[in-house]
This record gives structure tokens, sequence and C-alpha cells, in this order.
């Protein structure tokens, strides 16, 4: 067993989000014989061992681009033996995945998105702005691409869309300008001299509320590192074809833009694509979704008093009621 892997530790520092609410969700798709469970974003394995633990006919896959997460969480869910099966991936390649394992669909799909208790706990990796570290916020430590490279050679036009798109920065040309006039002096390489850089290109009265004024910032630069949203973009309607009819996808978004191209794709499956006026709805152009929740659910008062992480997360489900469109085409997966 690894020598950074304690079952207890790992408890305490990933309480899965929300998840007697998940295991609610999900129960009806998986409480059927010998179901598939993927988790599209494995972490330290929370979710999943609460799966494993409720749903003894279940056989879950673990997706995760990071390799750390996986070794971790292979040790955690070792006791389930061949029940758990770890994939080292992006989610945007789940119906691979099933493929490669020799699933033709899932029953229960889980996206849990956003950054892990891991990654932020693990301070070298420089995913939070509370503590001085390299800036290289990698999900997956084999990828090129960190973050001191996109402070160190993207343009100042690049760098204010990226903080405009991504971290919703009202103050991104300030910080911008910034961030280039200190790299003409010394290349940036650490977290926390980019956080003192924040706080003093925003305006004062600005920095009275909304938290730590570097969280945009960050979560910006996070986000542009890993390709968060492109591949979240090719995810979302990913798990919906992988899902059998009567499977259930699950989303947990933690920020507007995660939630917004969730409620897209979902609403894409919830509304009959048929011109109004036509006498008879063509099979083709009916329903395939079915909302399972209104609307997106948030945390109550004792989910975030257990773990205050949870505070901004937003759940959407959804249920799979019939082959989409393009498996009518191409030939149902289920």
């Amino acid at each position: 067993m690894s020598e950074f892997f304690d079952e207890s530790t790992a408890s305490r520092k990933h309480l899965p989000v929300l998840r007697d609410r998940c295991l609610e969700l999900l129960r009806p798709a998986l409480e059927r014989p010998n179901a598939v469970y993927v988790d599209c974003t494995l972490g330290m394995g929370g979710h999943t061992k609460a799966v494993l633990e409720t749903f003894d006919n279940v056989i879950a896959l673990g997706i995760d681009r990071d390799p750390q997460a996986l070794e971790l969480a292979g040790e955690r869910l070792a006791p389930f033996g061949n029940r758990f099966i770890p994939v080292h991936t992006t989610y945007d390649r789940i119906l691979d995945a099933l493929d490669d394992h020799g699933f033709r669909a899932a029953d229960g799909v889980l996206m849990d998105l956003g950054v892990s208790s891991l990654q932020i706990d693990e301070r070298e990796r420089g995913f939070s702005y509370s503590h001085d570290a390299p800036l290289d916020m990698r999900m997956d430590s084999t990828a090129e691409l960190t973050a001191a490279e996109v402070l160190n050679t993207y343009s100042a036009h690049e760098l204010i869309t990226i903080l405009r798109q991504y971290g919703e920065e009202r103050f991104a040309p300030r910080i911008v300008r910034a961030i280039i006039a200190r790299r003409e002096q010394t290349p940036w390489t650490r977290s926390g001299e980019l956080v003192e850089l924040i706080r003093d290109a925003i305006p004062a009265a600005a920095r009275k509320t909304g938290g730590n004024p570097a969280k945009r910032t960050f979560q910006a630069l996070r986000i542009e590192v890993n390709g968060e949203l492109e591949v979240l973009r090719d995810a979302l309607p990913a798990a919906v074809e992988a899902l059998s009819v009567g499977g259930r996808l699950l989303v947990e978004s933690y920020h507007s833009l995660e939630d917004r191209m969730t409620k897209q794709e979902f609403a894409r499956g919830i509304t009959s694509s048929a011109p109004p006026g036509l006498p008879v709805e063509p099979e083709t152009h009916k329903p395939y979704l079915s909302a399972i929740t209104r609307g997106a659910e948030k945390a109550d008062s004792e989910e975030l008093e257990r773990n205050p992480r949870s505070a901004s997360v937003r759940l959407r489900a959804i249920e799979r009621l019939r082959p989409t469109p393009e498996h009518m085409k191409n030939g149902d997966r289920t």
C-alpha cells in the first residue's frame, strides 16, 4: 500500500458532495441486475466507495486523468476486488472506457466536476490560492501545459479572454497588465506572488466582499490548463449516449459555466425537437431524457455544515427514456 494512503485520512479529506442524495437518485438504475456505474471524476473514490457499499450487484468504472488519484483511489477501493476498474483517461472518452472493458452501456453515471479535494490539498500542485506553491495546476501530471507557461507565454488579449470567460473576472484588463509588466522583469513561477499581484491590482473597495480576490483568476487558469470546458462539452453528450434506457446521469457543477453547459445539454433531450403544429410527433423528435431533479439542487444546511466544499454545488440529474435520435439512426448501444 502507498505510503501516502490512509483510509481514515482519505475519508476526512474527501467527503463526497451530496453523497446520500446521489445514492438516492441513482438507486432505481443501480438496483438492476449486473448494473454498471461510471464515476467520471473518480478523485479519492468517495462516491464510488459509497456506491459499491450500497449496491452489491454493481461493477464500477472509475475515470480520472490524474495518475495519483487513480493510485490512491485504487488502494482505497481494493477491498471490492474486480468490482472496481480504474481507467486513466479524460471523461469525454466514457464510450471508449466502456467499450475497452466489454460493456455496452452504463446504468448510472456521475460527474463531480471541478478540482478534487486531493488536488486542492496537495499544496505543491498549485491549485489553491491559500498556499504558496509552483504555478502548476495540471490535473494530469503527465500533461505539458502549466499555469506558469500560460502566464509567461500567452498574449495580453488571450489572458484577458481567459480571465473574463473562465473566471468571470471584471478586472481582467487591470490584472493582465500587471501580469505582463511583472513577467517582463522575471518569469512567473510561484502562486503566492500571483495572489499578491492580483490583490494589488484590484481596487480596494472590490476586495471587501466576495472572498479571496485571486479565486476567479485561479479558476480561469485551472480551466485553461486542463481544457476543462472543452472536455465537458464533449463529455455531456457522450455520457448521455453511454446510458442504457432507464439509466441515470448526475452532474455536480461548481460554477456557472459548468452548470449552464449541463442545463443546455439536458434541455436538448428533455424537450421535443418537432416543429410546432405537427399533427403527429415523429418518433425521432420525441424527448429521450426526463429530468429527475427540479432545476439544479443545492446543498442543505446539514450538508454545508458537514462539508463546506459543497457550498457552490449545483446538482442536475436526468434519466434516459429511449434511444437518442443518433441511436435510432446508427443502432442502439443498449
